[in-house]
């Protein structure tokens, strides 16, 4: 899960609780979702390779946090979006969708940590967190309150195959489930007082976890990452890299590979969605458009020669017969290819080679499947 990107600026824009820290290490800044965030700090390629072999730490406190709250909240959440809380137990988190009920368009996907019955956090991306709310709190009984944290609370990202290891050596608890979360201490690091929600999750494919901590202590935790981890070969990593790292997987990115113009059965998530459920927004939509198949399907391209792809390139079967669009394409360090996401017609080959025009040249691709490097997310 991320936002949608544009490179650019401004005093307006909101800043994470570690800005200064970004500015100290050299970082280059890009706008993200309204938030000036870091892009790089020593360049993607070397902090994607730092996420495949070793640990990266990545600062997404532009992502929403916001806390629902109130008898049945768990139940409102869940007749809300699209996944299935009843699949989980409290202690876990879950990827979902909120879908617009009309359309079964994409509104954005994000994360549900199921609390308890009375509480679930969601991580919504941080350009689509307003509309998030709007909807729910439209929705939303009286006994249900929502609380929205966006600027109160950090999001840091350990990933990698070493991220066991760095959490440990600032004494935060590492190896539990995937998908599952712990709310701990790290005193000699924070304090007593001070919590930190430990997620084993992540965007990178990677091994990782995801830890949610109050601004005011989100420096010292940071600090203690990169200084405890530096002989693990931790690197401060920028969303560039996770950019490339979480397309080599096939991750899709809200506005761009998903919109509100297109829905979980085109771009492949009918596995995030609970079929069973008797209600979520747009399930009537959905449950017509599955039974009739989807019109387009967001499949992986991998490039036959040295064409990289990049959004919004057409695709084609022969040079004047187009079927479609890149939606996310990017050079891939491991691969050292071009890859990325295109929604393409359904009527095309899901294995076929297509075409696409790079800067004026037809490139040739081949239809695949994601991941295009392994992922690692669940072993261990």
């Amino acid at each position: 899960m991320a936002d949608e990107t544009s490179t650019g600026g401004g005093s307006e824009l909101l800043q994470s609780p570690l800005h200064e820290k970004h500015q100290g290490l050299g970082a280059k800044f890009g706008e993200f979702g309204g938030w000036s965030m870091p892009l790089e700090y020593t360049g993607v390629v070397k902090e994607h390779t730092a996420v495949r072999e070793a640990v990266g730490v990545f600062d997404v406190s532009h992502l929403g946090k916001v806390m629902i709250s109130g008898p049945g909240a768990a139940a409102f959440v869940n007749a809300s979006f699209t996944n299935d809380l009843g699949r989980i137990k409290p202690g876990k988190a879950q990827y979902t969708l909120c879908c617009d009920e009309e359309t079964g368009g994409i509104v954005d996907d994000l994360i549900a940590y199921y609390r308890d019955d009375e509480h679930v956090l969601i991580v919504p991306n941080a350009a689509n967190t307003p509309e998030v709310v709007r909807r729910l709190e439209a929705a939303a009984p009286e006994a249900i309150t929502l609380a929205d944290h966006h600027r109160d609370y950090a999001v840091l990202a350990v990933q990698g195959p070493k991220s066991d290891e760095l959490l440990e050596a600032v004494g935060l608890p590492a190896g539990h489930e995937y998908m599952s979360f712990v709310e701990a201490a790290a005193p000699d690091v924070l304090g007593d007082e001070i919590g930190v929600v430990v997620c084993r999750s992540g965007y990178s494919g990677e091994r990782g976890y995801e830890l949610i901590v109050a601004n005011e202590a989100a420096g010292a935790l940071w600090d203690a990452l990169l200084s405890r981890g530096e002989e693990l070969g931790a690197v401060p990593c920028g969303l560039g890299a996770r950019d490339t790292l979480r397309t080599e997987m096939g991750y899709p990115l809200h506005g761009q590979d998903i919109t509100i113009d297109v829905t979980p059965n085109e771009a492949g998530l009918g596995w995030a969605v609970g079929w069973k459920k008797e209600a979520f927004w747009g399930r009537d939509k959905l449950v017509a458009e599955k039974e009739a198949g989807p019109k387009r399907a967001l499949r992986g391209i991998v490039a036959v020669g040295r064409g990289i792809p990049r959004p919004h390139m057409t695709a084609s079967l022969t040079a004047d017969v187009p079927v479609g669009e890149v939606t996310s394409g990017t050079f891939s360090p491991t691969l050292k290819k071009g890859v990325g996401l295109v929604l393409v017609s359904t009527t095309v080959n899901p294995e076929a080679e297509i075409g696409i025009d790079v800067r004026g040249r037809r490139e040739i691709f081949q239809l695949t499947r994601p991941p295009f490097v392994p992922s690692h997310v669940r072993e261990g």
